[in-house]
């Protein structure tokens, strides 16, 4: 066991390729507000350690903004501030503590933090109030038909296919592990997963980027997304309804997907935080950070929320949690795209050219699973992004049935491959409890059924390349429950 310092250290230290590894500059988006417009940054610092972030601390009030979140761990603090001189001011103020500031949205800030002295108002107001957003591209929601009392296992192809079925007949997953469902809530009465939900490890990260445990803050609002996620991962063995890949593990409800359906960096740091301070063993993050598709590290603001967003990544990994992401959807290679035409999805998009130091966060960052997506057939779903190297197993995405908020529905996406590995991973842990983070995915690759390439579909996207063994779609092939279990 490293100590404590090495592990700050190392924190710190262990930040993403340089920019001379790049080739062509990626396209500036310049973020300029307006004095007066309420923004929201992350501050690096360049040691995580209680000194240094109160420096950084004290340089924040200076340059005119206020500290929403203090991250001493891992040297990030989350600042708002309407000073359009913020990133230059508080650099200053902070010499010698602060290493990098980035501005976290294009957009003025929504979630305002308010208090006594705090200039900018009353908080945060106007949420868009319409049903089931969709998060990140994945396709509409479509409802079962049939009754609350309903048994619909028999739909589920998806178990069968990753073998969760013959896993369950060993173990159904354990009591003790608990995995962190990073996205829009989770329904606290739904018949399928009210067994499973530990209110006490749930959070509401979507005010700023601070945690909050209000009673029903992290509940959903209006998206079906995260529910939906939870039932894969394990809705409950009660006969009714589905069954999940690990339906006796406890589930926690992180809410990072705001009201308007945004994922900002801020959130996901503080969900990856809390679980890691909670004791988590998995999480699940069936997203993009917004408002970039990928976040370029030759860009100064963009590069200080890759990095702060990395550091909360690998001190999540240092404490035992071990996190499944979902590929994306554009139908891109990973390894060679080049052009960004969606981005910043929180004001005017441009059409961007982008570089290897550009990265989906969180799904390509370094000790995140990589997860695709497939059919009901075996072949990698139409819409599912690939990658030779960047794809670390393959899980079903397309048409799966799950929960929703007042009942059960299909869902397609790579969000919903994500949670087939994350329930894999909590069946693992319960088996296998002495397994660090790393070692469950070097288990997880070594237990995946190779997959030999298969033809894109409907001509749609790259072709696939590589071997059976590893290639751009399946990576190390389609996720096994049964070995993870043995």
């Amino acid at each position: 066991m490293i100590s404590a310092a090495a592990a700050l250290a190392l924190v710190v230290a262990g930040g993403l390729s340089a920019t001379a590894a790049t080739a062509e500059t990626s396209t500036p988006v310049p973020i300029s507000p307006p004095d007066g417009t309420v923004m929201s940054y992350v501050v690096n610092t360049g040691q995580a350690n209680p000194g240094q972030t109160r420096k950084a601390e004290n340089a924040v009030a200076a340059a005119g903004g206020i500290v929403v979140q203090s991250w001493p761990q891992i040297g990030v603090i989350i600042a708002q501030s309407d000073r359009a001189a913020f990133r230059d001011d508080v650099t200053v103020a902070g010499k010698n503590a602060i290493a990098s500031v980035g501005a976290t949205r294009t957009a003025e800030v929504k979630d305002k933090v308010t208090g006594p002295g705090i200039p900018w108002g009353p908080g945060s107001s106007g949420w868009n109030q319409g049903k089931n957003k969709p998060v990140n591209g994945d396709e509409p929601t479509e409802p079962i038909p049939g009754s609350s009392s309903d048994l619909y296992s028999e739909l589920q192809w998806d178990m069968e296919m990753i073998q969760a079925d013959e896993a369950n007949l060993i173990t159904d997953g354990s009591r003790n592990v608990l995995v962190g469902v990073l996205d829009s809530g989770i329904d606290p009465t739904h018949p399928d997963l009210v067994a499973n939900i530990d209110p006490a490890e749930s959070v509401n990260c979507t005010v700023g980027g601070r945690p909050d445990q209000s009673e029903d803050g992290w509940y959903p609002t209006t998206s079906d997304h995260g529910t939906h996620v939870a039932g894969t991962i394990a809705a409950a063995r009660n006969d009714l309804g589905i069954v999940g890949v690990a339906p006796n593990v406890r589930l926690a409800s992180v809410k990072v997907v705001n009201d308007d359906g945004y994922i900002y960096p801020e959130y996901a740091i503080c969900g990856f935080m809390w679980a890691a301070q909670r004791g988590m063993d998995v999480t699940n993050n069936s997203y993009y950070i917004d408002p970039f598709e990928f976040w370029c590290d030759d860009q100064p603001d963009q590069a200080a929320v890759q990095e702060a967003v990395a550091r909360a990544v690998r001190w999540s990994a240092y404490k035992g949690v071990v996190s499944a992401a979902a590929a994306g959807n554009s139908a891109l290679d990973l390894r060679t795209n080049t052009v960004d035409t969606g981005s910043p999805n929180d004001s005017e998009a441009v059409e961007r050219t982008i570089n290897s130091g550009c990265k989906d966060l969180p799904t390509q960052l370094p000790g995140v699973v990589t997860v695709s997506s497939l059919t009901d057939t075996g072949q990698l779903s139409y819409f599912s992004n690939r990658g030779l190297g960047e794809i670390d197993v393959a899980a079903p995405g397309s048409r799966i049935a799950s929960t929703v908020p007042g009942g059960w529905a299909y869902k397609s996406g790579t969000s919903m491959a994500s949670p087939h590995v994350a329930g894999v991973l909590a069946l693992m842990k319960s088996v296998h409890p002495e397994l660090t983070p790393a070692q469950m995915i070097d288990k997880l690759r070594d237990d995946a059924t190779p997959t030999a390439c298969s033809a894109p579909q409907y001509d749609y996207g790259p072709a696939c390349e590589g071997t059976e063994e590893m290639n751009s779609y399946y990576g190390h092939g389609i996720v096994n429950a049964l070995k993870a279990v043995q």
